[in-house]
């Protein structure tokens, strides 16, 4: 089992920046590919970014390339999403997940956090 907590969520005019975290505990963090997922309000949830478990791939929705950057630190079993330039379209619940295999397919991720809201105002 792993666990997942994220963080860093609030309200933030247009144009501004947030970082989210997630930090991980149970099993070892390390082997996970991670990814970030959001909802917005009467919408399906959707992918955001994904970065592989040594941290060297990353791969990101078309609509938060250039904005957005997912990294992660293994040492510290924390998942990072920053997220600048952000806009009121950006406006969702920010869930991380965890998969054991390279994927963007929400049905493959095996471990969720609980969400994170973040508004963005214009």
């Amino acid at each position: 089992q792993v666990q997942l907590v994220e963080s860093g969520g609030g309200l933030v005019q247009a144009g501004g920046s947030l970082r989210l975290s997630c930090a991980a505990s149970g099993r070892t963090f390390s082997p996970y590919t991670m990814g970030w997922f959001r909802q917005a309000p009467g919408k399906e949830r959707e992918f955001v970014a994904v970065i592989s478990s040594e941290g060297s791939i990353t791969t990101y929705v078309d609509s938060v390339k250039g904005r957005f950057t997912i990294s992660r630190d293994n040492a510290k079993n924390t998942l990072y999403l920053q997220m600048n330039s952000l806009k009121p379209e950006d406006t969702a619940v920010y869930s991380c997940a965890a998969a054991s295999f390279w994927t963007i397919i929400q049905n493959n991720y095996n471990y969720w956090g609980q969400g994170t809201q973040v508004t963005v105002s214009s």
